[in-house]
């Protein structure tokens, strides 16, 4: 069984690696929504996975690191793209909520990631070998 928790979180980046001219190497922000999943079996008495407060409150730290931030100035993410930024969260997560299963960051109503842990690592991709 898997529940989760939505929140957001506003802040400022650039992707200092893009190609020269990208629009995303310009100074820009985002009302960044992040989804956080985790996996359990329901337990007894309560009938829940976990209390989402527990997951409110194992993520806070995190999301105050981030909230109305310049994202490239965060230790761990001076290249702040959706991927880099869901890797990040999951690493400082994690340890405190050890059925973390899923992180989806969406930077637009269009547009994310979805990060499953070290699962997820596969061969990156490079432009050109799409």
């Amino acid at each position: 069984m898997e529940i989760f928790k939505e929140f957001h979180f506003e802040a400022a980046h650039r992707l200092p690696n893009v190609p020269a001219g990208h629009k995303c190497a310009r100074l820009h922000g985002h009302s960044f929504q992040v989804r956080l999943v985790v996996s359990g079996e329901a337990c007894e008495p309560s009938g829940w996975v976990m209390d989402f407060g527990d997951i409110k409150a194992a993520f806070k730290p995190v999301l105050d690191r981030l909230d109305h931030y310049y994202l490239n100035d965060i230790p761990g993410l001076e290249n702040p793209t959706s991927e880099n930024i869901a890797r990040w969260i999951w690493n400082e997560l994690k340890p405190q909520l050890p059925g973390l299963s899923q992180i989806e960051v969406r930077e637009t109503c269009t547009s994310g990631c979805i990060y499953r842990g070290s699962q997820d690592v596969t061969k990156p991709l490079q432009a050109g070998n799409m």
